[in-house]
């Protein structure tokens, strides 16, 4: 059988628990259809690029499916007539991943990153404005205020 990836965003007012009661809603249905969900990664809630039906974030889940097309045409059907799926999409690919997913492996990266690590923070010097009233300073040979003080 074909091996698909399928990620879908679930809109954010709703609950991860109601998220979860999603992806065994659509993971049935792919079972009934003759397929196999293997890895279920939910990427958790994240601000989206743009406003998708009036809505900045979404929840994002992963799953890799080891089903037919037709199973897929299902699940996918059900998605869009599901008021709370805001967008799906649906990859096939050659073999599926072992281990977490970049979108894990880069959360895993964040949460490792800490500034200490960087040391300190280098001086940047004195602002533009700055440098250019010096300059100015140096050109007039006096400052910008002693001008028609006299």
């Amino acid at each position: 059988m074909p091996l698909y990836e399928h990620v879908f965003l679930a809109r954010q007012d709703i609950s991860g628990q109601q998220v979860e009661s999603l992806v065994a809603q659509f993971k049935s249905v792919i079972e009934e259809n003759g397929g196999s969900v293997g890895k279920i990664e939910p990427w958790g809630l994240k601000t989206l690029s743009y406003r998708i039906r009036k809505n900045r974030k979404a929840h994002f889940t992963l799953m890799n499916i080891d089903a037919p097309s037709a199973a897929v045409a299902e699940m996918e059907r059900q998605q869009q007539l599901n008021e709370d799926i805001l967008r799906n999409f649906t990859i096939r690919v050659d073999e599926h991943e072992d281990g977490p997913s970049a979108m894990m492996q880069k959360r895993d990266r964040d949460d490792r990153r800490d500034r200490d690590d960087r040391g300190p923070r280098r001086d940047r010097g004195p602002r533009r404005e700055d440098r250019e009233a010096r300059q100015d300073e140096s050109k007039t040979g006096g400052s910008a205020g002693d001008k028609g003080d006299a």
